[in-house]
């Protein structure tokens, strides 16, 4: 009897110490956040850019454009409030790669996910919503709402580059957010907060600035419900 008491005890052990190493490997926020699973829905894969124009895209045409095949956003002018190219579909839960580069200026850039179109803020296409930041201040971001995200971006920098091609992965899904950069696992967070997220728009930045800028934006290709629950980039 003594025996079989102490299997039973060393069993329930082993299961308690392995689902207690699953949620600390899935989930590296404080306690007490909620674990929101994948949505489930349609995995699509979408070619966001076509090459030639900004179909399925709004934002200011003097400051957006298209040559050859990467979305350039460029202004001589300062500009108020940050402003960005947003997709015309919304998404919830996805996988977005791209090449991203900042040609000029310091300031950063970065890709918006589960908010919305805010103009009430300043910009017919500014965003209210959370932000993965690129190359300076690697990081996450919430666009009128907490301000920085506890999201530590010395992993991104070490591998990043400030003005060169960075290949970025964004998978999104319930409230788990991850990053690879270059082929490096270097965010994941999920959102304590999970009303705040919604289906909404993706939207490329162009920072709020005095200085002229330039950031460019290739071969985004996005995939809704991600079929596979992990980041495929990462070496």
């Amino acid at each position: 009897m003594k025996i079989r008491f102490w299997f039973l005890s060393i069993l329930m052990l082993a299961v308690l110490t392995a689902t207690s190493t699953l949620v600390s490997a899935d989930d590296k926020n404080q306690k007490g956040t909620p674990v929101v699973p994948p949505r489930k829905g349609e995995s699509e894969t979408i070619h966001l850019v076509n090459g030639k124009d900004l179909e399925g895209w709004e934002g200011h045409q003097d400051l957006w454009s298209v040559q050859d095949g990467v979305i350039v956003a460029k202004n001589s002018q300062p500009i108020k409030v940050s402003t960005y190219l947003l997709t015309k579909r919304k998404f919830s839960d996805f996988r977005l790669t791209c090449t991203v580069k900042l040609v000029q200026s310091e300031m950063h850039s970065g890709i918006a996910l589960w908010g919305r179109n805010a103009p009430e803020h300043g910009d017919k296409y500014t965003y209210a919503g959370h932000l993965v930041m690129f190359p300076s201040g690697w990081g996450m971001y919430d666009l009128f709402g907490r301000n920085g995200l506890p999201v530590d971006g010395g992993p991104a920098k070490k591998v990043g580059k400030q003005h060169d091609w960075n290949d970025l992965e964004i998978l999104a899904q319930g409230n788990r957010v991850r990053v690879a950069v270059n082929g490096t696992a270097v965010v994941d967070w999920r959102d304590p907060e999970p009303d705040r997220i919604k289906e909404g728009p993706i939207g490329l930045q162009l920072h709020s600035n005095t200085e002229p800028q330039e950031v460019h934006f290739k071969n985004l290709v996005l995939e809704t419900f991600p079929k596979e629950d992990k980041l495929t980039t990462v070496k």
